[in-house]
């Protein structure tokens, strides 16, 4: 019997280890999020391109239109001008940035006063960032929301470093520290697994369905101008997508010449519109 429970509890203590390598290894890339961040970038901006002007060359002719360094410009539009979209994001970037740091040590983990300051400093300093950008674009109430939202999506994180759960990863390999003997109460520990599920669901499920909604709502990212386009076939007053500022003009994406033009005397109009969304397609 002694043997079997020496059996049973080296089985468990490897679980445990495995278990921890595989925190540590998640939680230094920044989690799943980072994994799901860096898809969408790639992806949701060529994709928005191709629903508004129109997949193959035109695509091709928007970005280059662009130049590269507005190229980020496609992704930037979406986000500041749809307010549900920003406020998740940004509880999204604010977790993965919180674990990533968390997986270098930066949670104090011991006990007292001065630790549980520290910690809940850094629990609060970017929840706070993320709530005022916030508010800035889309007023202070989602601001609000947006801040409480990222401060309580990283409590879970918190818990499991305090419990030792998880450990922060050290370049040289060894351990972080030991077992810290905090216990967390059941009610608690609940709530950690609720948070941590509710995080996962708003990363992996919410965010890319809002990502890939606002790609193919038939809106614009950036402003549309109607300006004076001088062309071989005369000058005419045409609808542009403005990708750049040139002098005193505008590079932009024609709309009823299915080509890049450069227009002249523009006006912006109000809606963004230029096609139906894709779902009453």
């Amino acid at each position: 019997m002694p043997e079997a429970d020496a059996g049973r509890g080296r089985e468990q203590e490897q679980t445990r280890l495995q278990e921890q390598a595989r925190f540590r290894e998640s939680d230094r890339k920044g989690g799943p999020g980072h994994t799901v961040l860096m898809a969408l970038a790639f992806a949701v901006p060529v994709t928005k391109l191709a629903y508004t002007v129109g997949s193959g060359d035109a695509v091709r002719d928007v970005l280059v239109g662009m130049e590269p360094a507005n190229w980020p410009d496609v992704l930037l539009g979406m986000v500041i001008t749809d307010p549900l979209l920003g406020s998740v994001l940004a509880v999204v970037v604010s977790r993965v940035v919180f674990a990533l740091f968390a997986a270098r040590g930066a949670v104090p983990v011991g006990g007292g006063r001065v630790r549980s300051l520290q910690r809940l400093g850094l629990t609060a300093v970017t929840p706070i960032a993320v709530g005022v950008v916030d508010a800035c674009f889309f007023g202070p109430w989602w601001g609000l929301g947006t801040g409480l939202a990222a401060f309580a999506l990283r409590q879970g994180l918190i818990e499991e470093y305090r419990t030792g759960r998880r450990r922060p990863h050290r370049s040289h390999g060894g351990e972080a520290h030991r077992d810290t003997g905090y216990r967390p109460p059941g009610r608690l520990r609940r709530a950690v697994g609720v948070e941590q599920w509710a995080a996962l669901v708003l990363t992996v499920v919410v965010l890319p369905v809002l990502f890939f909604a606002s790609a193919l709502d038939g809106q614009s990212w950036t402003s549309i101008v109607t300006c004076r386009v001088t062309s071989g076939a005369g000058t005419a007053e045409d609808r542009l997508i403005e990708l750049s500022r040139k002098g005193n003009g505008v590079v932009g994406w024609n709309l009823d010449a299915g080509q890049i033009s450069n227009g002249l005397d523009c006006t912006a109009e109000e809606s963004r519109f230029v096609r139906e969304p894709w779902w009453r397609g």
